[in-house]
């Protein structure tokens, strides 16, 4: 089967190949020095979180192969496994179930999540393990949800990227709205792309709760929903009321939620029209919700995922002949705006 090839700058998609002689260039020829001014010696972390509405979309694997292509280029990175209690980041990495995982910090067996990073055979790229033995860790309480977010910037690294678990429970909403980059993982296929628009309007109206709280709004949110809007009335037009009902505050809560630019990759491509439906979502985000969302790339289906998961070896390290390759350079030059 015949792909089609193109790289994605800050206007979409065009037919040409990238040039890998600028800064962060290819993955596999890349100059160390070329990225110095991008990396933040002593700067906290920057946290990356890669979620979706449904399991099986490859979260794991965009999670995974992120992490390596910023490793590759010089970053230090620690993947966090946050699926708890289905944690498999570690199959990804090609790394054994690690001895310490998130379950020691919750119960205080250690008193640092640095206690807990796993080398990987990888330089610059560690772990930490989600809980594999507490079934009931996968429903954090507050207080321990609030430990976590707060220690994840501290990390001793450039970049934490976080894996989360499927579904919209508060943890993993919280987990992804929290972070400097939220990227969500979607199938070309009608299940998947219905619960990434669950996923993201479940995100956004636990944002708009977020902003209720923190701009003591909620009245004037209940006037604006009481509001005789039509039936098909979107967060978009509940937006534009609150800003009629008051210019100052509804601009404010504007400025809120615009702060929700979730990234978009679509994996399993398979053809031409497999790579637009992510143009149509993006389309649809900003029409419903009146929210960027930004489509950084797409992977294509490839037979080398399950024979890399099978072997338990990192994708891009096993194969990197792979057309995947290309595609994570790709996507992950866009994330980083280089």
């Amino acid at each position: 089967m015949v792909f089609l090839t193109v790289s994605i700058n800050e206007d979409g998609f065009t037919s040409k190949e990238s040039d890998v002689s600028r800064p962060g260039g290819s993955l596999f020829s890349h100059n160390e020095n070329d990225m110095s001014s991008h990396i933040k010696g002593s700067r906290n972390a920057k946290i990356w979180a890669i979620g979706g509405g449904k399991g099986g979309v490859g979260k794991s694997l965009v999670t995974a192969n992120v992490s390596i292509c910023l490793a590759l280029m010089g970053y230090r990175v620690v993947a966090v496994d946050l699926d708890l209690g289905g944690a498999n980041l570690h199959t990804c990495l090609g790394v054994p179930i690690p001895d310490k995982t998130l379950s020691d910090y919750l119960t205080k067996k250690v008193s640092s999540l640095n206690d807990l990073i796993t080398p990987t055979a990888i330089d610059n790229l560690a772990i930490i393990s989600g809980a594999q033995d507490d079934v009931g860790i996968a429903n954090l309480r507050q207080m321990h949800k609030a430990k976590i977010l707060a220690r994840l910037g501290e990390l001793d690294a450039d970049y934490v990227i976080l894996d989360l678990g499927a579904g919209t429970s508060y943890n993993t909403l919280d987990f992804f709205i929290s972070a400097d980059q939220g990227i969500l993982t979607a199938l070309p296929e009608p299940t998947s792309i219905e619960n990434t628009y669950r996923f993201i309007k479940s995100v956004y109206h636990r944002k708009l709760k977020m902003a209720e709280d923190l701009l003591e709004i909620g009245p004037l949110i209940d006037q604006a929903m009481n509001a005789k809007i039509h039936q098909n009335s979107t967060p978009a037009d509940l937006m534009a009321r609150v800003i009629e009902i008051n210019p100052q505050m509804g601009h404010k809560l504007k400025a809120e939620i615009a702060k929700l630019q979730p990234k978009l990759v679509i994996n399993q491509v398979r053809t031409q029209a497999d790579v637009d439906i992510g143009f149509s979502m993006k389309i649809i985000c900003r029409k419903y919700f009146g929210m960027n969302l930004d489509y950084v790339g797409y992977l294509e289906y490839d037979a080398t995922v399950w024979q890399s998961v099978k072997k338990r070896k990192p994708l891009l390290m096993e194969f990197p002949n792979s057309a995947l390759v290309s595609n994570f350079d790709r996507i992950v030059h866009r994330l980083l705006n280089i």
